[in-house]
């Protein structure tokens, strides 16, 4: 008998990327389908069960108003969860209205307790990130200490870490960024394979545990 696993998707527009959302099942066409297919590909002895719960325009307040139904009802074997982007983006006009970067760990740090102690959940954080789009690049200023908010909160409740802001800087530094994301934000095609790519590889070791 294969063994079950049930992963659960969950963040903003970057998961969602046109899912059917009256099916859990439908992975959309951004990361989490080409996720899904190198998992399946890369362990056929393993029954998954891929839950995409991602939507678009969430930030972590929105998390944390559906964190009964789409996080601790799921109860999943892992969780990896892509959030924060648009908790800088909806507060940039006007620049100077930012969330309080204290909301935003509150808010984070309550959704990831729940996971830690009401579920069984292991748990893959992925920063957010962006490219390098003229019209964003003042962005900058909220994203990049919500970054690193991220990745403390990641230290303290992650099983497993995917620094993907740092991997697609890297990425573009010999690509056209437009290749990776045209608007900065959400990928194309070409960006999703990449980032399914590293989800992979950042949740093998919880998988082969």
């Amino acid at each position: 008998m294969k063994r079950k696993l049930k992963i659960l998707f969950q963040g903003d527009s970057i998961t969602d990327c046109g899912r059917n959302r009256a099916d859990i099942h439908d992975l959309g066409h951004g990361y989490p389908f080409y996720a899904a297919k190198l998992l399946t590909e890369r362990y056929p002895d393993i029954d998954f069960e891929f839950i995409d719960l991602g939507i678009s325009g969430n930030r972590t307040p929105d998390l944390v108003a559906r964190l009964e139904s789409d996080f601790v009802e799921i109860q999943p074997d892992i969780c990896s969860i892509l959030i924060g982007v648009n908790d800088t983006w909806h507060h940039s006009n006007p620049n100077d209205n930012w969330m309080k970067h204290s909301y935003f760990e509150h808010c984070y740090r309550t959704v990831l307790e729940a996971l830690k102690t009401r579920t069984s959940a292991k748990i893959l954080l992925m920063e957010q990130f962006l490219l390098p789009a003229e019209d964003k690049t003042y962005f900058r200023e909220d994203l990049d200490p919500k970054i690193q908010i991220t990745r403390k909160l990641a230290r303290e409740y992650a099983d497993a870490f995917l620094p993907t802001d740092g991997l697609l800087a890297a990425a573009y530094t010999t690509e056209d960024w437009k290749k990776f994301s045209e608007d900065g934000v959400h990928p194309t095609a070409y960006g999703a394979e990449a980032i399914a790519k590293w989800y992979v590889d950042a949740i093998a070791p919880l998988i082969e545990e």
